[in-house]
């Protein structure tokens, strides 16, 4: 555990960079980025909304702050409730979710702002006393109102802080960057009476119904109410039939292809998918691991009734998939969408769709086993034996998925299989049902160099597989989701010791990449091009991992 007396926000605080960790504040929609297309001393001000981009929804083009004599006051330290402009003793802080204030400490200053639609700057100076700046404008206030803003942002985050999860001493920093992350994701959804944490405020400003299930397992160790949230909103909007939405966020759910943004079809015509515009509705939503998420909140959250009309939800989502996603009538659910995966660009998804995909037929498993097992603890045995017995069918069916001479679980589309090597293919370890000879076999795929033994594990795509790539997301990038999945899937599979190494190379991962990134090159452990920085599951899964290992 922590020995030397850091306070968390100052641990967080080394990683507060203002590129790949914006200032911001739990519940509010407001980032502020360094200005990294214009000038190097400004700031911009952006506001995070599901489905536009960031340079869509500008505030403030460009923000500097001057000192008494004339010249730019830089940046001169950023912490989780103020940045701070040295040389001209300034500092900007939050004034509530919905604006900013900038205020000096009583000499002089001046600031230049320019709005996104407007060439001229608008100047400010200390004897206006502070300046608001919020999405309806730009105002003077009294300089006690930034006082006041000062202490209250200072508040908001100590009260946060002050639940960060104990580790060991080599994992504190990390662990405080990563609560800070999960904080700073809060944001709050119009009308749905919970706080969502979000992937990320940068590029994803939604509720997506697996990043719920994995942000919740982080959050559990710190705040087990607002994990708990999460799931009330994953579990709040099913369909008549059961079926989860794959997002929850600010217009409604996305639960059918007709739901799609004009963004993502766009996406998929430029890939030339069939899906972009299909003849029928398909129902989109994210893979079955709701038991899995709603389990790691027992013990940590003390609502039997909660727990009931939850465990119920689940039940009926598990109906769901065998009754409405088992599109070839083999007993076997499948994916009908990428989306639905939530490995989108899988190459397991180049092939025709529907997909017969082992990672589904694991979760199913999973979930009936544990279905089962809450089944047996409120002595309802007939549904206890109904899903312990389709769990036995459906391990039945995975283990026809085994290809000997390849010697991996083998996905197919549309009942043709396919040839790529993924990651799918390791995640039935999760069942901890599998045959000695299966699991020996996942066992030589994560030691073979060739395949899955990269310097930094686990590819998401065998680096002997054609499709592989070191960048291309779910093509080759290590994934802390999957990482996290196959930690436990050896720990149940009879290989606790191998499952906390993996577990400790995980946390290095993220450490030495500088943060919980969406997604890492497994050459090099950096974080890839593409992805996202400060991103959700990553930051709550490096915390479920650190306190396992700390324990």
């Amino acid at each position: 555990m922590t020995g030397v007396a850091i306070p968390a926000a100052s641990r967080a605080a080394r990683f507060l960079d203002l590129v790949s960790a914006p200032f911001t504040l739990p519940g509010s929609r407001i980032l502020v980025l360094r200005d990294r297309d214009g000038l190097p001393e400004a700031l911009t001000v952006r506001l995070a909304e599901y489905e536009k981009p960031l340079d869509d929804c500008v505030l403030v083009r460009t923000l500097r702050v001057f000192d008494a004599e004339g010249a730019v006051a830089r940046v001169s330290g950023v912490r989780p409730d103020r940045i701070e402009f040295g040389a001209a003793g300034v500092t900007l802080t939050f004034e509530g979710p919905d604006a900013l204030s900038l205020g000096g400490d009583g000499g002089e200053w001046d600031a230049e702002i320019v709005l996104p639609d407007d060439e001229r700057a608008v100047r400010f100076s200390s004897s206006a006393g502070a300046v608001r700046i919020s999405a309806t404008g730009i105002s003077r206030i009294p300089r006690i109102v930034h006082d006041d803003a000062l202490a209250a942002t200072a508040r908001i985050w100590d009260d946060w802080f002050v639940r960060t999860p104990a580790v060991r001493d080599d994992l504190a920093d990390m662990t405080a960057f990563c609560w800070w992350v999960l904080g700073a994701n809060i944001v709050s959804l119009p009308g749905r009476g919970a706080r969502a944490v979000v992937p990320s405020k940068i590029g994803y400003v939604g509720l997506w119904q697996w990043d719920a299930y994995f942000i919740a397992a982080g959050l559990r160790h710190g705040d087990p109410e607002l994990a708990k949230e999460q799931l009330d909103l994953a579990f709040a909007f099913p369909t008549a039939d059961g079926q989860l939405p794959d997002v929850v966020h600010d217009e409604g759910i996305l639960a059918s292809s007709d739901d799609l943004p004009a963004g993502d079809r766009d996406t998929l015509r430029r890939a030339g998918s069939s899906i972009a515009d299909p003849s029928a509705p398909i129902p989109l939503t994210k893979p079955p691991l709701a038991a899995w998420a709603l389990r790691r909140l027992e013990g940590f959250v003390d609502d039997p009734v909660w727990f009931d009309a939850a465990w119920a939800t689940v039940a009926r989502s598990q109906e769901w998939w065998f009754a409405h996603s088992d599109l070839d009538g083999d007993g076997m659910p499948e994916y009908g969408h990428p989306y639905s995966s939530g490995l989108d660009d899988s190459p397991v998804f180049d092939a025709e769709l529907p997909v017969a995909s082992p990672d589904l037929a694991a979760y199913l498993i999973l979930q009936d086993d544990l279905l089962a097992a809450r089944a047996r603890e409120v002595r309802d045995g007939a549904a206890a034996s109904r899903h312990a017995e389709r769990a036995s069918r459906t391990l039945a069916l995975l283990e026809a998925m085994w290809d000997e001479d390849a010697g991996y679980f083998r996905s197919s589309g549309a009942g043709v299989p396919v040839e790529a090597e993924t990651a799918v293919s390791l995640l039935p370890l999760l069942t901890g049902r599998l045959r000695g000879g299966h699991v020996s076999g996942i066992l030589d795929a994560l030691d073979d160099p060739d395949r899955f033994a990269t310097l930094w594990p686990v590819p998401t795509v065998a680096r002997r597989d054609p499709s592989f790539s070191d960048e291309r997301m779910w093509r080759g990038p290590v994934w802390v989701n999957v990482n996290a999945l196959l930690v436990e899937g050896l720990a149940v599979s009879g290989h606790p010791a191998r499952g906390r190494a993996l577990a400790e190379r995980t946390l290095r991962l993220v450490i030495d990449a500088g943060g919980p990134h969406e997604y890492f090159t497994p050459s090099t452990g950096r974080k890839a091009q593409t992805a996202t920085t400060a991103f959700g599951w990553s930051a709550a899964l490096f915390i479920d991992l650190a306190v396992a290992v700390s324990g």
